[in-house]
């Protein structure tokens, strides 16, 4: 009866292994999702300090992948400047509705976190500010067009989106831009 009872208890357990391994086989694992906040959104302040457009900043939110445009504009630093429609490349220059230069600057905002949270930006960064103006002659007349100064520059940075993370890019003409990540 001992063998019996023994056979028959190890008849048991095997049932019992061989249906606990099939459980635990057929039974997706669980993985653990955090809300990691590589995954939400992060509020980001662009500042920038510039002695020939000026100093602005904007905050705005936007998650990973995302890009974010925005403009600041206004008046020129030498003041209003009108701008005749006859000058050269009158069209690509930035006008109030008034006709006169206007300083503009224009930013394309473009992070991607990895999983470590450090975000890989790029900022295309366009700035225009009228500088004075220069006789210009056209078809015969003579124009006092807008001398303009503008930068036009792509500036690639890593940095980490932890709260109160900070990088600053200096560009080529010396305007600095401040980038801040705060986590929502």
């Amino acid at each position: 009866m001992n063998r019996r009872s023994n056979a028959g208890r190890h008849a048991i357990a095997a049932v019992l292994a061989t249906s606990v391994l099939a459980t635990a086989h057929a039974t997706p694992g669980i993985k653990v999702l955090s809300e990691a906040p590589n995954d939400g959104p992060i509020k980001y302040t662009v500042k920038m300090a510039s002695k020939n457009f000026g100093n602005e900043q904007e905050t705005r939110t936007i998650r990973s992948g995302q890009t974010d445009d925005f403009t600041w504009q206004g008046s020129a630093p030498s003041g209003a400047q009108p701008v005749p429609d006859g000058c050269p490349q009158v069209g690509s220059v930035p006008r109030s509705a008034e006709g006169m230069a206007v300083r503009q600057v224009q930013i394309r905002f473009a992070p991607v976190v990895a999983d470590n949270g450090v975000a890989n930006v790029q900022i295309s960064f366009r700035a225009y500010a009228p500088k004075g103006t220069s006789k210009v002659t056209v078809g015969g007349k003579t124009l006092q067009c807008p001398a303009d100064n503008h930068v036009s520059q792509i500036v690639r940075f890593s940095m980490p989106t932890s709260t109160g993370s900070k990088k600053t890019v200096t560009l080529d003409d010396g305007t600095q831009l401040t980038v801040t990540a705060s986590r929502k």
